[in-house]
């Protein structure tokens, strides 16, 4: 099917960039993702593994550098061109996104210092070969979702301690624990956004956010984990031992880390609902393709209402995820800073809901495709493993609610922006 969209405002720019988008992802993403699927965890990521042509290319037209503004280096977009781009590019395949999109945060650019921008920022905007790789860092074995819930009140309980944690000594913090597989490109990643408790008695909240290399002594990596879906996204393990980092590297500290990471997951959490918006679509897409040319009792898929039912619910709720996403992220990445305006309920709703239908989508495909859906021989099957995968993505669905529960409970009747 082709993109139709509602907004009758897009520019020629932003039909251009959207377009472009969409080729790479059928043309390279797609065929790519399918062979890291059918791959070991090691076969994958390995140095000669189809994941490096893709990481390169993927570098060469800068799409690793999405959110970045011009005098950084990046393409200067605006939020809504970003979230077309994004969408069509996890039609393609989500993993393979959400790889490209963790190799530097844009939370540095926007709480770093002019040094921390020089450093890693711009560097990182001119890479061209996929060489700069990083990762960002916050679960850890026994702490997943809880590093996620600011503003709940377990997330400043001073009973609840970290396994990674980080000690001033002298003009250094010494760092020491385990961040856990879920860190995405861990093993492969040469630098790191680290989040990692500073003061215990803060629980949490008493976290701070280090960026730096991760060429440290006392750095080891986990191996890439063996899993059910997005087998093309590389996660696993990160161990500090007695890491030393300048303190210079510390750019957000435990007076701010709550409200920083509020801020941070108003962004990242409607764009992971924009790459599962892409991975619903292209579960539709497959299924009303199949439909159109599977001939069942006597006619085509198509034509038998039960189907023409199911083909109108996963339509609904694919252009309903695209809409709450897209107004989440364009109105939090329009006041990433801002406090006062920022709205993290939206940005919640947005990830559960589109997230929740790729899983429904996703489903309703293999069942349009019937035995076919579950073989290997079509994607549809690897496109629900993938959607499973999403509803854990950032923070999973259940806790993340119990946030939103919380904010609503205590923002509604929301002030006037």
């Amino acid at each position: 099917m082709d993109y139709f969209d509602l907004n009758m405002n897009l520019t020629s720019e932003d039909t251009a960039l959207r377009e472009a988008a969409s080729k790479f992802a059928k043309q390279v993403m797609r065929p790519v993702s399918v062979q890291l699927d059918q791959m070991t965890p090691e076969e994958a990521f390995a140095p000669e593994s189809p994941y490096w042509d893709y990481m390169r290319q993927a570098y060469q037209l800068g799409y690793h550098k999405l959110p970045f503004p011009e005098e950084l280096g990046g393409p200067g977009l605006n939020p809504l061109q970003i979230q077309l781009i994004m969408e069509e590019l996890a039609w393609g395949s989500f993993g393979l996104t959400l790889s490209l999109n963790t190799s530097l945060d844009a939370a540095i650019a926007l709480a770093g210092t002019e040094e921390h921008v020089k450093e890693f920022t711009i560097p990182y905007c001119q890479c061209t070969d996929a060489s700069y790789v990083g990762c960002w860092a916050i679960t850890e074995p026994d702490h997943g979702s809880d590093t996620v819930m600011p503003g709940y009140p377990s997330f400043s309980d001073p009973n609840i301690p970290a396994q990674c944690r980080a000690r001033l000594d002298g003009d250094d913090y010494v760092i020491n624990g385990q961040k856990a597989a879920w860190v995405s490109a861990g093993p492969l990643a040469n630098r790191i956004l680290l989040m990692c408790q500073i003061e215990a008695s803060k629980g949490h909240a008493g976290s701070g956010v280090f960026v730096f290399s991760l060429d440290r002594p006392g750095v080891a990596k986990g191996k890439p984990l063996n899993k059910l879906g997005t087998r093309d996204l590389c996660q696993g393990e990160v161990y500090f031992d007695n890491v030393r980092v300048p303190k210079k590297y510390l750019i957000v500290g435990p007076e701010h880390y709550e409200k920083f990471l509020e801020a941070h997951l108003c962004i990242t959490l409607p764009m992971v609902g924009t790459w599962a918006t892409g991975l619903a679509r292209a579960g539709f897409d497959e299924a009303l393709a199949y439909a159109r040319q599977r001939v069942q009792g006597g006619k085509l898929l198509i034509d038998h209402s039960n189907v023409q039912q199911k083909i109108t619910d996963m339509f609904r709720k694919v252009e309903a995820s695209r809409q709450l996403c897209r107004a989440a992220f364009v109105y939090n990445w329009s006041h990433p800073l801002n406090p006062e305006k920022r709205a993290i309920e939206y940005s919640i709703a947005a990830k559960t809901f589109a997230t929740q239908t790729a899983l429904e989508v996703t489903s309703d495909a293999i069942q349009i495709l019937g035995g076919n859906g579950i073989s290997k021989e079509y994607i549809v099957e690897k496109l629900f493993r993938d959607a499973r995968t999403t509803l854990i993505c950032d923070g999973s669905n259940d806790s993340l609610s119990v946030v939103c529960g919380h904010k609503v409970a205590g923002t509604y009747p929301r002030r006037s922006a």
